[in-house]
């Protein structure tokens, strides 16, 4: 078959990373929303995990998989993708988290009475530090958490899916596994992001405060991609071997 039949379109490509964020935001977000306090952080972590796990083996082998902005700039900046196509990527990446919220947001509209407004008074699962911190964590706590937890992320991704050095089709399980393990970690922080589009996907019925610390999530994962992106091409991509854009970039 020709490449023209078996490559999938950019529209298509788009369509991927929309419908695995809204199932990563609306599956996880409303696990926190509707059960957050039946089954604790565990649960909450496990559907964070657990909905990339399915959006990578759904989606994954048309998009690649990332359904996160910092997923995308961190591949970008290892060169396992092309600079010139993460503006639509992201774009996607967030009307698909917002989609996720909206829903929710439907959903609740129908629930108990008051559960809307309970819901968007307490913050609406939006990342926070200070006041909207979980465990009263503050602003460099933060930043040092989103910055690390993030760059581990996308090393772990840039790993597992090497073309050559990765785990084939358990790419997905320790891509999984590693979220559930961050949100394990850093939820009493500022209730994780490591996920600009997740952030500002629950920002937008968070309220004032969510909105004002918004920055914060959307800055600081980048950076930690960007760091874990440059950092694996310096220490595990000898020059001149990085694999061709986006290609090798897929979960398989």
């Amino acid at each position: 078959m020709s490449d023209a039949a078996t490559t999938p379109s950019t529209a298509t490509k788009l369509v991927a990373e929309a419908l695995g964020t809204f199932l990563l935001v609306f599956g996880a977000i409303g696990t926190a929303l509707v059960a957050g306090e039946v089954v604790g952080v565990l649960g909450i972590s496990l559907a964070f995990g657990l909905t990339i796990l399915a959006g990578i083996y759904a989606w994954g082998p048309i998009s690649g998989g990332h359904f996160n902005p910092a997923v995308t700039v961190g591949l970008a900046a290892a060169g396992r993708f092309a600079w010139k196509d993460a503006p639509g990527y992201i774009i996607a990446q967030i009307i698909g988290g917002a989609l996720g919220t909206t829903l929710i947001v439907l959903i609740g509209l129908f629930g108990p009475e008051g559960w809307l407004t309970a819901a968007q008074d307490g913050g609406f699962a939006s990342n926070g530090f200070g006041g909207a911190s979980p465990g009263g964590f503050g602003l460099g706590a933060a930043i040092i958490a989103e910055i690390l937890f993030t760059a581990i992320f996308v090393l772990i991704i840039l790993g597992v899916t090497h073309p050559q050095r990765g785990t084939a089709g358990f790419a997905g399980i320790a891509i999984g596994l590693t979220l559930t393990l961050i949100h394990l970690a850093s939820i009493p922080i500022d209730n994780t992001s490591v996920n600009p589009a997740r952030s500002i996907a629950t920002a937008l019925y968070g309220g004032g405060e969510a909105l004002l610390q918004l920055w914060v999530f959307l800055v600081f994962p980048i950076v930690g991609a960007l760091v874990a992106g440059v950092l694996h091409r310096a220490l595990f991509e000898p020059k001149g071997s990085v694999p061709p854009a986006p290609k090798e970039a897929r979960v398989k």
